[in-house]
């Protein structure tokens, strides 16, 4: 494959991971950076684990590109890598969330419920920001 090849999905990478990095970071930092502290209090560290988190964010990048973006660009629509894309974050967030619900005695519902339909919507919003720019590179 030619480097033109590579260019829409390298873009397509980066855009879904940089708009999931700081909608998170805006999420986490400031919308319910509070609450989070509140609800589960001594459960937090007071810095978080850089290399877990960066593992995550990288991870959840590919799984945007493979399982919203590319069926997307297949089928050449923007709403199939948003559906793709919410149900991918449906699954990630409500695997961590529905876990920590069953097997942690004062993880929140209300949390469970928070994050399944933030991950929901934040993948569905990282996804298409992907897809649109992988569409304006595609050759």
């Amino acid at each position: 494959m030619t480097n033109r090849r590579w260019q829409p999905l390298a873009a397509a990478y980066i855009a879904s991971l940089l708009v999931f990095l700081a909608a998170d970071a805006l999420w986490l930092g400031v919308l319910m950076g509070p609450t989070y502290a509140e609800w589960l209090g001594p459960l937090m560290l007071a810095q978080p684990r850089l290399a877990p988190a960066a593992a995550f964010y990288l991870l959840i990048g590919i799984g945007l590109l493979v399982f919203g973006v590319l069926p997307g660009l297949r089928s050449s629509s923007l709403a199939t890598t948003a559906r793709l894309s919410a149900l991918l974050g449906l699954m990630a967030y409500g695997t961590y969330d529905l876990t920590n619900y069953a097997t942690l005695r004062d993880w929140p519902l209300a949390l469970t419920l928070i994050d399944l339909a933030w991950g929901t919507f934040l993948c569905a919003l990282a996804g298409s920001a992907g897809y649109l720019a992988a569409r304006r590179l595609k050759p």
